[in-house]
């Protein structure tokens, strides 16, 4: 009997940039061709039918990650959020992993793609396909310079906030049980920046923002409202996750919501703990689905860079995902939406292509 024939997944977001700038930056970017330790390289995709995904840069805060995973295994917790990191110690960084991730292409590891039609043409090829994106807008100047050259460079999807508050607007803490109402959204730098990003055609990521943040792009934006790596606020009641209200508004929008393999963020009861059985994260498929309907839902992996469940520890073990997925019920053609349709659906409408 031969292995069933799935669809390439496209993912809505990795940190594998950041995890090699921890580790070493260009003197070990080699790894991610040739095998490395963590959950994305070549080797592992191939394996495990990862075409791509948004590849993220990510400005680390300084913290105690050991008493932060201890706090969030708790029944609940509240974690402070990290002070803001002001835009002359974070250029550095971003620059720092935006060249390792031309290195990789250069090495042959993947390729940055700026279009859905350089998109198509690089799955098809099965290469990795990756776009820049970047998690909180520390690095960019209240001018905006900083983002039209680096929209050159190839940047097409942007988070205004990773949790920790920049000069654009307020993140939602690590906190169990919560909403996402947690403190003001944008400020008027980061409305000018939304704006910018729709006339550049630089897709606005929502995942981090609290809920005022959320509905100040809702309001400012012209284009589908997109959370590249969130989850169903009813199933999981965590300030990151998103409620009934901002579903529907995502619908409206005709935008999409990337599925969070994090599993803080799947688990009823919000703990960082690995034993998460794939039937969880059908629950949140299954009700994003109901909400958003068929088009508007895809995966959002949060590869290296969060606590996955043990069966899906790195992108080698997809076929586990996709294999419950279609006894699930999921038949093909939702299953080719659901890995990587949807993405391009919506980059297509976001770039204006």
């Amino acid at each position: 009997m031969t292995d069933p024939v799935f669809p390439i997944i496209f993912d809505g977001h990795n940190d594998v940039l950041s995890k090699l700038y921890r580790q070493g930056g260009l003197s070990v970017s080699e790894s991610f061709v040739t095998g490395r330790s963590g959950a994305i390289d070549l080797p592992r995709a191939k394996a495990g039918g990862l075409g791509g995904g948004f590849f993220a840069v990510y400005v680390p805060s300084p913290s105690n990650l050991e008493s932060k995973m201890a706090a969030m295994a708790k029944p609940s917790y509240d974690l402070p959020l990290p002070e803001q990191i002001d835009w002359e110690d974070a250029f550095p960084v971003v620059m720092a992993q935006a060249a390792i991730l031309f290195d990789l292409e250069k090495r042959g590891g993947l390729k940055v793609c700026r279009s859905v039609r350089e998109l198509r043409a690089t799955l098809a090829a099965g290469q990795i396909a990756a776009i820049f994106h970047m998690e909180g807008a520390e690095a960019i100047d209240p001018d905006l310079h900083t983002i039209d050259v680096l929209y050159q460079a190839g940047l097409r999807s942007l988070g205004p906030v990773w949790s920790r508050p920049t000069i654009f607007g307020h993140g939602v803490p690590f906190r169990y049980p919560s909403g996402p109402d947690t403190g003001d959204g944008l400020t008027d730098h980061g409305i000018r920046l939304v704006r910018h990003c729709d006339e550049l055609g630089i897709m606005v990521d929502l995942s981090h923002l609290n809920e005022a943040g959320f509905w100040d792009v809702a309001r400012h934006s012209t284009k589908p409202l997109v959370a590249t790596h969130s989850n169903a606020h009813a199933i999981c009641p965590h300030s990151r996750n998103l409620t009934d209200k901002q579903l529907a508004a995502i619908r409206e929008s005709d935008g999409m919501v990337g599925v969070n393999f994090a599993v803080a963020f799947l688990r009823d009861d919000g703990r960082m703990l690995a034993d998460v059985p794939i039937e969880q994260m059908l629950k949140h498929f299954d009700y994003l689905i109901t909400h958003l309907g068929e088009d508007r839902v895809g995966l959002g992996s949060d590869y290296d860079g969060a606590v996955v469940p043990e069966v899906l520890t790195s992108c080698s073990a997809l076929p586990k995902l996709r294999i419950a997925m279609a006894e699930h019920g999921y038949d093909d053609a939702l299953m080719a939406k659901l890995c990587h349709g949807n993405w391009l659906r919506v980059l297509e409408k976001t770039w204006g292509e």
